[in-house]
């Protein structure tokens, strides 16, 4: 349901790549969306940072802008996927927030992820789904099957995925990093503990034949990550996430 959110400091912007085409091949047994990778700069702003790489992918992203609706949206070290709808629907980009959970699991109160922000965000955010509706911001209650996220991905949409980051392994990553979702300069891996750690992914690809995934995660700069469909459908249906995923429609 929501990512890290108890860093010290406000979050920044690597600088983008260039802007997004689509590779594809013929038969769609091969989509490989080229979004631009944003680093997140601390431990909690992986949303934020998926967010940029997804406007940017859009021709949206423009810094000022950004950080005005990070003040209209009133949006803190705490993000949650109901969070980056409301960013998207800011922007006018056309989305829908599909989860298990409309509001919050009182269950997560006892899980050491959510425990430290969770009475405070609760009412926020049950009330942002409440508003959802007549806000204007698109969500439902359902989950979302590989074979749609496919289709999505073919005709060029991108999605945002919520998963737990201890159990998501990249089949690129070289092994001093295979196990951790990301390392920035002077930070411990937050994923060395066995307890749910949510992390916000893009995913902008697939390939049929090996049964894999592409997805860009913000800790890293300089890579393009891929997963089996297995280990994707582990990491993101792992209590913690409610099966969160914020589908983006590219020029609607």
């Amino acid at each position: 349901m929501k990512s890290p959110g108890n860093g010290e400091s406000d979050g920044g912007q690597a600088a983008p790549r260039s802007a997004a085409t689509a590779g594809t091949t013929d038969n769609r047994d091969h989509v490989q969306l080229k979004v631009p990778l944003i680093q997140q700069s601390y431990h909690w702003d992986c949303g934020l940072a998926c967010a940029r790489m997804v406007l940017q992918y859009l021709n949206l992203l423009h810094e000022d802008a950004f950080q005005n609706a990070m003040q209209e949206l009133q949006l803190t070290k705490s993000i949650w996927t109901i969070d980056l709808a409301y960013l998207m629907h800011y922007f006018g980009v056309e989305h829908r927030f599909c989860t298990q959970t409309l509001g919050v699991d009182k269950g997560y109160k006892n899980q050491s992820f959510y425990r430290k922000h969770f009475d405070a965000e609760e009412n926020r955010v049950n009330q942002l789904f409440a508003q959802a509706k007549t806000r204007g911001v698109r969500v439902e209650k359902r989950s979302v099957t590989i074979q749609e996220l496919q289709n999505h991905l073919s005709q060029g949409h991108v999605a945002i995925v919520l998963v737990n980051a201890v159990l998501l392994l990249c089949d690129l990553c070289p092994s001093r990093v295979k196990y951790c979702c990301f390392l920035p300069i002077g930070q411990k891996c937050f994923c060395r503990s066995s307890d749910y750690q949510g992390h916000f992914i893009v995913l902008c690809g697939y390939n049929k034949i090996s049964d894999s995934l592409f997805y860009n995660n913000p800790g890293y700069a300089d890579r393009l990550c891929r997963t089996s469909i297995t280990n994707f459908e582990e990491a993101r249906s792992s209590y913690g996430t409610d099966e969160d995923i914020l589908l983006i429609f590219v020029g609607s």
